[in-house]
């Protein structure tokens, strides 16, 4: 697993690998990390890749998560592409940080490869992190993006999506992966080398960044503070403009077979690979079942599920879980048609022929 010789061609990487592997390619200027399984290889791959050698990438074991996220705060301040990882509890620590971020519209990646809880919970896979996610941890009105790959592939191709994202907006952006997700080992093509953005380039790009060119200015105060509640309010209203603007613009799903679908499963990440074969099963019996993939979390396909809506006998929330993107199906659906839930909890990860069966019983009834 070297940088060399992968221009065009397959390779096996871990989700984990790849991540770490397509940040150095797309160039990413700094990582900032602590150790948490399941996610512990996407640190431990850079540090033997040494990209600080040939890309100038920097690679930095902090001393904990608060540390990590507020590197990221600082690093995307400055203009520069910069990520963090974790796993759930140590992104329950990023929290405040992410918070700030958002306040200060500071740009920046945080990848969670998620496992169970609540607290320390298992090191087992989970996808109990949603709300986590989608609905925000830390204090105040914000939002972050939040991407949920499905493959290793994927794996690779959101972190130039996040960055591209995060900078277009100036907002945090979660890459909401799994332990499934981040340990299974699949053929992936890397992204093409890209070279690090130069300070002048940066400068010219982003004319908010922290860049120390030019000392007369006074808007390289990064802070989400601000004790004036007027102008305070005015920059509440302003982030409010900007997450309208995400959501009509940035709504990312795939739709697998749901043309003619009587019935909806819908689920993300690892639950949708698992989720395909089931229904990939109901096909050859000749019964209509369609698989919904949101692959963004936030903005989340509200319109797009409450369209499929509108033509389906219900819909079946397959979920890691004990149910909460089920929250959000049915508020988009509003009513229109059934939608029920099917989880499994504490790191257990459901089977194709479970899944079968909650279709069976509570979809189809039959």
């Amino acid at each position: 697993m070297t940088q060399e010789n992968k221009e065009g061609k397959y390779v096996l990487l871990k989700g984990n690998e790849a991540i770490a592997m397509a940040a150095i390619r797309i160039g990413c200027d700094g990582y900032f990390g602590y150790p948490i399984t399941p996610q512990s290889e996407i640190l431990e791959t850079l540090c033997l890749e040494k990209p600080w050698e040939t890309t100038g990438m920097v690679v930095l074991q902090a001393e904990s998560e608060l540390a990590s996220i507020n590197m990221v705060y600082a690093g995307g301040a400055t203009g520069k592409r910069v990520m963090t990882s974790s796993s759930s509890p140590g992104v329950a620590l990023m929290q405040e940080g992410i918070t700030y971020m958002a306040g200060a519209e500071i740009p920046g990646v945080i990848v969670n490869v998620q496992r169970g809880g609540p607290g320390l919970g298992t090191i087992q896979p989970s996808q109990s992190d949603y709300n986590q996610s989608t609905r925000g941890g830390g204090n105040g009105d914000y939002e972050v993006i939040v991407l949920a790959p499905a493959s290793v592939q994927e794996m690779a191709d959101f972190v130039e999506t996040a960055f591209d994202l995060a900078f277009k907006y100036r907002n945090p952006v979660i890459i909401l992966s799994d332990g499934i997700i981040g340990q299974m080992m699949e053929k992936v093509m890397l992204p093409p080398f890209k070279a690090r953005k130069t300070a002048e380039e940066i400068a010219t790009l982003y004319p908010w960044a922290a860049t120390g060119r030019d000392l007369k200015r006074k808007n390289n105060i990064f802070t989400s503070l601000d004790l004036d509640q007027e102008r305070h309010e005015r920059h509440n209203i302003h982030l409010q403009k900007k997450y309208a603007e995400i959501k009509e613009n940035e709504v990312l799903y795939e739709e697998i077979m749901t043309e003619d679908a009587e019935y909806i499963v819908i689920a993300f990440g690892s639950a949708a690979r698992i989720a395909q074969k089931s229904i990939e099963d109901f096909r050859k019996e000749g019964i209509k079942v369609g698989l919904f993939r949101p692959i963004t979390l936030w903005p989340f396909p509200t319109k797009q599920i409450a369209r499929l809506a509108e033509k389906t006998k219900g819909m079946l929330s397959m979920e890691i879980n004990a149910g909460q993107m089920v929250q959000d199906i049915r508020l988009a659906v509003e009513g229109k048609t059934p939608v029920y839930h099917y989880g499994r909890m504490g790191g257990m990860v459901p089977t194709p022929e479970e899944i079968s069966d909650a279709i069976k019983n509570l979809l189809i009834k039959e």
